[in-house]
């Protein structure tokens, strides 16, 4: 195969693969991969286009890739194959939705044995949303436990999709995977678009490089781009001058040219992190098209927590790790805040809080910077009695009480697939979350769905990991926010040595106040050490104490060097020690170790 080899628009496929987590779509991908010679006997590993340590460790697909395959079909044609990989987890289903926008078709992974899931229909729906052509392909026909049958009347339950469609397959054996090649090439459309018209290409991701600056990759959509070109990103009208351009096979390649339905990468100088946006639209500065192309719908964050580096000192590293991090992960917010406990650090949102968890561990291995993060909230609304209204994910921002006219939190709707035999123990969970019930249906006999509508509070901490354990893993998870609602949420402050920790305060539903701060100061408790002096740990709504513990004092025996003698000798020396611990108590820093944020996480 030519290093440059290019064809005519009418033989390129560009394709993702959508699956829930863990269905078989990195395997699948490695299978296409080998048979399409893109990788060599030397390059073969499992999960080839997962490349980070996280992705590998917790076998899941992160962040979305791109590579080209080279592919000689049964009727004789050469085509090229763009596949853009998506993850699977509901956290990062705005990742798939941009990959989903560079693509003209899907292939629909299901496992042969845990069948049609929360996010199976998500990505269906996604994908039809964005009118691309769905390949069902049902994955690990080879095992034991696989039914794939009523997984094929699972799929037609749910959707469109024709049983002489199905593709069965075994990414592990190898089966069935000439059978999705092939439907690649004969089912999904090529691109639409023109090699003669005026440069505009979509940028999808990017990525930065310290010798490079940032790396954007892109689907032409129209015209040609060369190295050499000077180009415009239209959101800020700013030139750059194209100093190389590639493939991806998977490592990147350079080549002179890509044209109309490509997909690759273009390094121009783009120096600065904040020159590139996922979304814009690249054009030729020369003959500059007028008309953008639809970007990405500006991402909402549902979940908000504070990270402050351990040292001060490691502020700046911070700010800019947040930075590159923002550049291939557009649904991160972060801003600057300032804590009296923890100092400076940022506000993050996320989109839930796997990526929450994602973005910590990225931040510490890849930056190596030690961080503590506060506990998770929401972004509330909240109404003044003086009409003004605000929009706040910060504890420490809310008004007080005596201005409030009413808050507003946000809520879901909740999409639960589960076994029939576990409905009993689910529906209790969501009623404890202040859940209300929507709607059941049937997907086949032993396999149903529920819809709900849940506060988003109520979801982020634990709710996911309850809802495996009470269907030993078979239950699974999606949603999406749909509207704010009026409730009765109160803020809880905890001082620790009757000092304000602002970074502990949280926002809850009045009747789960006392409970969760019973619970919250009987942690701290055990995680902070004990000093010299007495330290009180309250929780607090609008100054009324409503939980409390104290941690005892380390006791010295100051009385043990008398032998014999008056009593008043001994007394002396303890009212002496009582006033030095008096003393000490009004001037005492207690340090609240890292513990303390990451135990309240794990509060049931």
């Amino acid at each position: 195969m030519l290093k440059d080899y290019h064809c005519n628009i009418e033989n390129i496929r560009n394709f993702s693969i959508i699956a829930h987590i863990d269905h078989g779509k990195s395997t699948i991908a490695d299978r296409l991969l080998e048979f399409t010679g893109t990788i060599s006997e030397r390059e073969k590993k499992e999960q080839i286009l997962d490349n980070m340590d996280l992705e590998r460790e917790k076998g899941i697909t992160i962040k979305s890739k791109a590579v080209r395959l080279y592919y000689h079909s049964k009727d004789g044609k050469e085509y090229i194959l763009n596949l853009i990989d998506t993850p699977g987890h509901v956290d990062f289903s705005y990742e798939v939705s941009r990959s989903l926008a560079a693509c003209e078709g899907a292939l629909l992974i299901v496992d042969a044995s845990q069948g049609v899931q929360a996010q199976t229909i998500a990505n269906i729906n996604l994908a039809l949303k964005s009118n691309l052509k769905i390949i069902p392909i049902i994955n690990k026909i080879d095992l034991t436990t696989a039914n794939p049958d009523r997984v094929t009347k699972e799929l037609q339950n749910i959707s469109e999709i024709k049983g002489e469609e199905i593709i069965l397959a075994s990414a592990k054996e190898g089966i069935g995977t000439s059978d999705i090649l092939e439907a690649i090439v004969n089912k999904i459309p090529p691109p639409k678009g023109s090699s003669s018209l005026p440069l505009r290409a979509l940028i999808f991701d990017s990525i930065y490089n310290p010798y490079k600056g940032t790396i954007v990759y892109v689907k032409v959509v129209d015209g040609i781009i060369k190295p050499g070109m000077i180009i415009q990103t239209m959101s800020n009208n700013i030139s750059y001058e194209v100093v190389e351009i590639g493939i991806f096979r998977p490592k990147m390649q350079p080549i002179k040219k890509l044209t109309a339905g490509e997909v690759g990468y273009i390094i121009a100088g783009f120096k600065n992190i904040k020159d590139t946006h996922v979304g814009d639209t690249i054009i030729d500065a020369s003959n500059p098209s007028r008309v953008g192309l639809p970007g990405y719908k500006k991402v909402t964050p549902l979940v908000f927590c504070s990270i402050y580096p351990v040292d001060n000192k490691e502020y700046e590293n911070l700010k800019a790790a947040l930075d590159k991090l923002k550049l291939n992960d557009s649904s991160l917010f972060s801003e600057d805040e300032t804590s009296e406990a923890l100092g400076f650090g940022f506000r993050c949102g996320f989109l839930g809080l796997l990526h929450m968890e994602i973005i910590q561990e990225r931040l510490e291995r890849e930056y190596d910077i030690n961080l503590i993060a506060t506990t998770p909230s929401v972004m509330y609304q909240v109404t003044k009695k003086n009409g003004e209204i605000l929009k706040i994910s910060n504890p420490v921002s809310f008004p007080p009480k005596n201005e409030i006219e009413k808050i507003e939190e946000p809520y879901v709707k909740v999409n639960i697939i589960t076994p029939s035999k576990c409905i009993g123990g689910i529906m209790d969970l969501v009623q404890e979350r202040r859940g209300s019930f929507k709607n059941m249906e049937y997907i086949d006999e032993e396999i149903l769905r529920l819809d709900y509508h849940l506060p988003l509070n109520e979801i982020i901490i634990d709710f996911y990991d309850k809802l495996k354990s009470i269907s030993s893993g078979y239950a699974s998870l999606d949603y999406e926010l749909i509207e704010y609602q009026s409730s009765e949420l109160a803020k809880v402050d905890i001082l620790v040595n009757h000092q304000l920790v602002d970074a502990l305060s949280f926002i809850i539903h009045k009747d789960k106040a006392y409970t969760r701060a019973r619970k919250i100061v009987e942690k701290l408790k055990g995680i902070i050490p004990r000093q010299m002096y007495e330290v009180p740990l309250q929780a607090t709504i609008e100054g009324k104490i409503i939980a409390r513990e104290t941690i005892k004092a380390l006791k010295k025996d100051v009385t043990a060097k008398c032998y014999g003698g008056d009593i008043t000798r001994k007394r002396k020396l303890l009212e002496k020690q009582k006033a030095g611990k008096k003393r000490m108590k009004k001037i005492g820093k207690v340090e609240i170790p890292q513990e303390a944020f990451l135990g309240i996480l794990k509060i049931d």
